[in-house]
């Protein structure tokens, strides 16, 4: 086991002075330097001084600090190719002196050596084409039953493909985000944006810094923002006042909060109807912030052509109870993925602090759900139904996550961790009594303030 773990590490090179003279450092001094301005973190072993890169980390500066001070190798093979890792050596500072792989770590490192020399996370089938393909057409349809067509069930119609055409979409979106869907990094971009900025009208720039954060630390109640939906929903009291570190700011439990998530059990799928309004908020929010956007001008001309074709098909309606119609029934179908987002989470453990760059299978698996189901069903969950496999391999291509699931399944059974797996029923069940026995909770609890404005609390939170 110690030689599988050392055999990560990179050797120092004659420049840094041999093996010999390499600066030895333990945890503690490791875990010392853990802020913006001194950021360590450990990669095989290896210690290295990531703080003058912090600003110019592709995935944005949230998941470094997560791990500042930390072991970080189960995260970094995760989420990068192994060419990446000789851009490193310039941080190289010294080796931990007390350096140890856990049993379930170094089966997992296995594994993703096992794939990667398969070349699994490089094979990215014919999906996509298909993908696109079927945007297409469907597009195609919507207008013509816009444009063509003067029943308003036609138009009704129209409404509901546009809205599925966003959650295919999502899908392209959220795959190209992990990895290269075509071949090319500059082709990949460009359907981000056209997919994702000017047909849905959400920056992928903005996806990416809150899904990347939540990949790494999946199910922190004050790290993870995909569970932090304050004022309108909670998954457990602990959220209540809780500081925030996505948002930098308290989640407030005020009398307006109190109220909503009393209910909240009731209210969740009528809100998921209409939770494609949060996303536009907070994309446009983060893209007009004073955060660092790459390519703020792309985004923002992506964002800004769905702002024009999409209320200018909406003008072509003859009336506007039809347009309102249109609008609803795009936003309501969508709202089928939203809830699919949370179903995967919502049920499963959670915890307060950051997550442990060491224990990332044990975290993974612990805070996902899996969603069971046939594999003629694996496009209606667009890879979200092995989400246990995903969050550990985010980089694998979802057309062989129904591949890898059994040996993860057998590596949870060997190290005792939990595999959660549920029907799609079952999750919505699961999500339902979680929601159900936080709003109970809510209820017993005095809110610690007056309330404040709904509208901009509700603007910084994510459905």
């Amino acid at each position: 086991m110690a030689e599988a773990a050392q055999s990560g590490a990179m050797p120092a090179s004659k420049e840094e002075g041999g093996v010999d003279e390499v600066r030895m450092i333990s945890s503690d001094e490791l875990r010392a330097h853990a802020a913006a301005d001194d950021l360590w973190i450990s990669i095989s072993g290896d210690v290295y001084d990531v703080t003058e890169w912090l600003p110019h980390h592709p995935g944005g500066s949230l998941p470094l600090l997560t791990l500042a001070g930390q072991d970080a190798t189960d995260a970094f093979a995760a989420y990068h190719r192994p060419s990446v890792r000789p851009l490193l050596r310039r941080f190289f500072v010294g080796r931990l002196s007390d350096y140890k792989v856990s049993p379930a770590s170094a089966d997992f490192r296995r594994l993703l050596a096992q794939i990667s020399s398969a070349g699994l996370f490089d094979l990215v089938g014919p999906g996509p084409k298909v993908q696109i393909a079927g945007m297409l057409v469907l597009f195609c349809a919507a207008l013509y039953f816009v444009l063509a067509c003067t029943s308003p069930w036609a138009h009704l119609l129209a409404g509901g493909l546009i809205g599925f055409i966003w959650i295919q979409s999502g899908w392209m979106g959220h795959d190209s985000g992990h990895h290269h869907i075509t071949g090319h990094a500059a082709l990949d971009r460009l359907l981000q944006v056209l997919s994702g900025n000017c047909l849905t009208g959400l920056g992928i720039a903005w996806w990416k810094c809150n899904h990347n954060t939540h990949h790494i630390a999946c199910n922190s109640l004050d790290h993870d923002p995909d569970l932090q939906h304050m004022p309108l929903f909670a998954v457990s009291s602990k959220l209540f006042g809780i500081w925030s570190y996505f948002y930098e700011r308290t989640l407030v439990f005020d009398a307006a909060s109190k109220l909503l998530i009393s209910y909240q059990h009731w209210t969740f799928y009528p809100v998921m109807c209409f939770a494609r309004i949060n996303l536009l908020a907070q994309s446009a929010l983060f893209l007009l912030s004073k955060r660092k956007v790459p390519q703020r001008c792309l985004e923002l001309a992506g964002v800004t052509a769905f702002w024009i074709w999409y209320p200018m098909l909406l003008s072509c309606l003859p009336n506007w109870p039809e347009r309102v119609g249109f609008v609803v029934a795009s936003f309501a179908v969508t709202g089928i993925q939203h809830v699919q987002f949370c179903l995967n989470h919502f049920s499963s453990e959670v915890y307060v602090g950051p997550p442990k760059g060491n224990d990332w299978f044990e975290k993974q698996t612990a805070g996902t759900l899996n969603i069971q189901c046939s594999p003629w069903m694996d496009w209606f969950h667009g890879g979200l139904q092995f989400q246990i496999e995903h969050h550990l391999f985010p980089r694998l291509p979802r057309c062989h996550l129904r591949k890898v699931a059994p040996i993860v399944r057998d590596l949870c059974k060997k190290h005792g961790l939990p595999y959660a797996a549920a029907s799609f029923w079952e999750a919505n069940v699961l999500t339902w009594k979680t929601l159900r026995n936080a709003a109970l909770q809510a209820r017993k609890l005095t809110s610690g303030a007056a309330p404040r404005n709904l509208v901009w609390e509700a603007v910084n939170t994510h459905g």
